[in-house]
């Protein structure tokens, strides 16, 4: 116990100099007139390093999580000791970390039962920390796992396996459906006056098996390197109104008048939550996207829709998502929508037909049908 605190201390001393050495860093960089983005990555070099030292300590003074030769379990069970302390990687934003610490069982070679040290300091089971997981989760949402592991090495010089990154977020996803269930109702004073519901469709690439088709096979024609499949997506939110007439909507669409003083702030979607799904199959039974989605949505609306409160549908032209909807969710008392950005394309699309692409002609053709649109000139 003496030399892990002898140990300590001396960490502690290091990690000093090195807030010192930072110190230094910048009074010389400002002495010699450097260049902004060297000192700033210097600073990061050294800040990283520094987190690396301070958790090195972190853990350091932790222990080996012994609590005596046999610990008594809640359900009564009493577990031994095992003769050597076993060891696990801890990676996080810093590095990895090898902790060695005692583990409780009924005999080695045996399942591990209790780890003191793990439990009091909940690690989680796999290697990964939980601030890496999260910071890679986010990155993953939006890119692929190849660009989530350069941008992590980028960042924090952290080398991050691409198969590691796609076991998280499967395991991740176990979550989702508890995490979902556990979310309360909002309070209905940070709600809204108007609840909104609204779905889309997402065609997602589906990766064609490495074994399906030899290496350097040539595709036949028309067909593609990997197919889509349908994801459906459902979004319910609530939001205050805002007045606006045709004119002022289709400014905002042509960015005109960008110059001019908001009277009033935008109003903001208020407890925006989001489910998406593809169409799968789990044993026998055969799950709809469409269905499973909607059905989330009308248990969202019983929740949270209050008596006499106006309710609109937003979607764009999908037929199958408005036979879904008039399928599950409630169609009276209900402004339903279609989605203007979806009808602008089509009416670029007949601009074009007349006049030059990027010609002042298509784009005031295209505001006066607009306008007309929301004027309620369609048929």
């Amino acid at each position: 116990m003496i030399l892990a605190e002898m140990a300590a201390l001396d960490n502690l001393e290091e990690l000093m100099e090195m807030a010192k050495d930072l110190t230094t860093l910048v009074r010389e960089a400002a002495v010699e007139g450097a260049a902004a983005h060297k000192v700033e990555k210097g600073i990061w070099q050294r800040v990283l390093a520094m987190g690396r030292q301070a958790t090195g300590q972190f853990f350091q003074m932790q222990g080996d999580g012994d609590v005596g030769e046999t610990v008594k379990m809640p359900d009564g069970e009493e577990l031994r000791r095992l003769s050597e302390p076993h060891q696990r990687t801890y990676r996080s934003i810093f590095g990895p970390f090898t902790l060695s610490r005692y583990v409780y069982g009924t005999r080695e070679g045996q399942r591990i039962d209790f780890v003191p040290l793990d439990a009091r300091l909940e690690l989680p089971e796999n290697e990964f920390s939980y601030v890496l997981q999260d910071w890679a989760g986010a990155l993953c949402v939006e890119h692929a796992f190849g660009r989530t592991a350069e941008t992590l090495d980028t960042i924090l010089g952290l080398s991050m396996p691409v198969d590691s990154l796609e076991r998280m977020s499967r395991k991740r996803a176990e979550s989702v459906a508890g995490f979902r269930d556990s979310l309360k109702k909002p309070p209905v004073k940070e709600e809204g006056k108007i609840l909104v519901v609204t779905a889309d469709g997402k065609g997602i690439p589906m990766r064609r098996p490495a074994d399906q088709r030899p290496v350097g096979a040539r595709r036949k024609k028309g067909e593609k390197a990997n197919k889509k499949q349908m994801a459906t997506l459902g979004c319910v939110y609530t939001v205050d109104p805002k007045h606006r007439t045709a004119e002022d909507v289709v400014e905002s669409l042509f960015r005109e008048g960008t110059g001019k003083r908001r009277k009033s702030p935008e109003p903001v979607a208020e407890h925006k939550r989001v489910w998406s799904s593809l169409t799968y199959d789990e044993g026998e039974l055969h799950v709809d996207a469409e269905a499973e989605v909607f059905a989330w949505m009308v248990r969202e609306v019983a929740a949270r829709r209050r008596d006499g409160q106006p309710m609109i549908c937003l979607m764009d032209g999908q037929r199958s998502l408005w036979a879904a909807w008039a399928a599950h969710l409630p169609r009276s008392d209900v402004v339903e929508i279609l989605d203007l950005l979806h009808v602008t394309e089509y009416v670029w699309s007949a601009a074009y037909l007349f006049h030059a692409e990027g010609s002042d002609a298509a784009s005031a053709f295209v505001r006066d049908r607009v306008l007309r649109i929301l004027r309620g000139e369609v048929g």
